[in-house]
């Protein structure tokens, strides 16, 4: 792909198809790790969109991975707790005690493989500005050099492709807080405007180190972060428009998200339930972590950790309105992934084996057909020749009647799919009677009347 060089933007050049592998992918795995992971503390007060005083969510962030913002604002639980468990120890000494000594990228790929993911889409560069492989114009500042003295993000991208996944790529272009250290941030307003870089040597900074990361490791997916600085939005020797032509160039399949400014992108993404106008996008996203946390939490427990079902039931929801869904696993310092997420990723793991290919290519149904409800909770999706109903009661066994209105559906040719629960009709009424330990919700698929052919 070629443009113009010079500082006008046509954004609408890059336009293209969605890419059919990432029209085919309803599941992704975020990884956030970093040297925040060392402390790994944050308070958990709730999911990202329902906190609505921006003083309140900064002074309390429950995003461990936002740990270096929260312990400079004075005052702060934070800033407390790290005086407390680093006495005298600067933020950047963290990484020196991030050693990754158990990292062992196979297991990790093939954990989340196994759990059912598409593509894989580790954090390269957090706000902290740390970066996980040699960028250039970081000096020692990285990974390579200091802390696990590894190439993390090349180890990751080699396991992630044996297993067959997809790799993606995060990198905060729209915030570093080591390169421009502004104070810290107390409101939305200060990270969308005031307190990011804006200027034009940020903007090649940034634009170096996306270009290497996508000639050195192709990823399939760049995931950017916050905005991209405003005077590299143009197609200059280093604008994100010519970015995004070398990107494509290199990975005709590839793919790119929202989070760039006003500029191009391929699809567009939610975050818990911030940016819900993003989900009436003709391709998005939702992301968020296991528990309020993208980061490892140390403070979250079993009570606030997604179990494998509600994990299902996340996926189903939003594949259901026509989306995919990353969620993110936040290693431990040395490189484990914690028992909890990785036993809720297991039972994940178990309920996809058969309900990944119905979940594959599925598109919404129209609502004529049938209608999503919560209680008891049923989703539905289009697979063309079938329809799909997703079926679950958290308060135990239950008969659940689905009410279907298309006549061109062989209702009495329903079936269920992989066990936990039993058919049976009710005159022309279909019941569905939930047995007891399902890990997600029952799969019940309900073939289209063929049209006769003369």
């Amino acid at each position: 792909m070629s443009h113009n060089t010079g500082a006008t933007s046509d954004w609408s050049s890059l336009d293209r198809p969605l890419p059919e592998w990432f029209r085919d992918a309803p599941f992704g795995i975020f990884i956030h790790w970093g040297a925040y992971s060392v402390p790994a503390w944050a308070e958990p007060i709730g999911a990202l969109g329902t906190v609505s005083d921006d003083r309140e969510w900064f002074t309390h962030n429950p995003y461990a991975e936002w740990y270096m913002n929260t312990i400079r604002i004075e005052g702060s639980p934070a800033q407390a707790h790290h005086q407390a468990a680093f006495t005298g120890v600067e933020y950047d000494g963290l990484l020196e005690q991030w050693k990754a000594e158990n990292f062992d990228p196979q297991e990790w790929a093939a954990l989340f493989k196994a759990a059912g993911a598409d593509y894989v889409v580790p954090t390269t560069k957090h706000h902290d500005g740390i970066t996980l492989w040699d960028a250039p114009g970081t000096g020692e500042r990285n990974t390579v050099h200091r802390g696990p003295h590894r190439d993390l993000i090349a180890d990751i991208a080699g396991a992630v492709r044996d297993h067959g996944l997809h790799l993606g790529l995060y990198y905060s272009g729209g915030l570093d807080w080591h390169v421009r250290p502004f104070p810290p941030h107390l409101s939305t307003e200060s990270v969308d405007e005031t307190g990011r870089p804006k200027d034009a040597e940020y903007a090649q900074y940034a634009y170096n180190q996306v270009l290497d990361l996508i000639n050195k490791y192709k990823p399939e997916v760049l995931w950017n972060d916050i905005n991209w600085p405003d005077a590299g939005k143009n197609f200059g020797s280093f604008g994100l428009g010519t970015l995004f032509e070398k990107y494509y160039d290199a990975v005709p399949q590839g793919v790119v998200n929202d989070r760039w400014g006003d500029t191009h992108k391929d699809y567009s993404t939610s975050e818990y339930e911030n940016f819900k106008e993003s989900e009436s996008a003709a391709a998005w996203e939702n992301c968020r972590g296991l528990g309020f946390s993208f980061g490892y939490n140390q403070v979250e427990g079993p009570e606030l950790t997604l179990s494998g079902k509600e994990i299902a039931r996340q996926l189903v929801d939003v594949v259901s309105r026509g989306g995919r869904f990353l969620l993110n696993v936040g290693p431990q310092a040395d490189g484990t992934i914690p028992d909890l997420q990785r036993r809720s990723l297991m039972d994940m793991g178990r309920w996809m084996v058969d309900a990944k290919p119905l979940l594959v290519g599925a598109m919404p149904l129209d609502p004529g057909t049938a209608g999503s409800q919560d209680a008891p909770w049923v989703r539905w999706v289009d697979r063309g020749d079938e329809i799909v109903a997703f079926v679950d009661d958290l308060t135990g066994d239950a008969t659940v009647e689905l009410n279907v209105k298309d006549v061109a559906l062989r209702t009495a040719d329903a079936a269920i799919v992989g066990g936990g629960a039993k058919l049976n009709f009710n005159g022309d009424r279909l019941h569905v009677k939930l047995g007891p330990g399902r890990v997600g919700p029952a799969l019940v698929r309900i073939p289209r009347i063929r049209p006769q052919v003369n």
